[in-house]
């Protein structure tokens, strides 16, 4: 299986997995930084910069999204959620990925959204 490469890779996951041009992310959370408790804009915003990190670390970026599953603790911060995502597509609407928003009990009580990602690789 050489043709896969593994990224941050401990017993249960790996953070990163390229294989066949394509960038799979496990799911992106705040979890271990101070917007862990932070309202719902503030661990998305987090969130996303993780995936732009994650991303880059393998030459890929957001414009190469196609799509992406956004997991909600509660459905009721769906609007403080988008506002956040809408910004960081700000010009990309053209680009934008596939999407899929669901509710969805988090590992952690205090966090409030899990993002997955698959992407084209750099």
């Amino acid at each position: 299986m050489k043709d896969i490469q593994r990224h941050h890779t401990n017993a249960r996951i790996s953070k990163i997995v390229c294989h066949g041009g394509l960038v799979y992310l496990c799911g992106q959370t705040a979890k271990g930084s101070p917007s862990a408790t932070g309202d719902i804009a503030t661990q998305t915003m987090e969130v996303l910069s993780r995936i732009d990190t994650l991303l880059a670390e393998v030459g890929s970026d957001r414009t190469r999204l196609l799509t992406v599953t956004i997991y909600l603790r509660n459905i009721a911060d769906f609007a403080g959620m988008n506002a956040v995502w809408e910004a960081w597509l700000a010009g990309q609407q053209a680009g934008a990925p596939a999407r899929t928003t669901v509710e969805a009990a988090l590992a952690t009580e205090s966090l409030r959204v899990e993002m997955t990602v698959v992407a084209v690789a750099g």
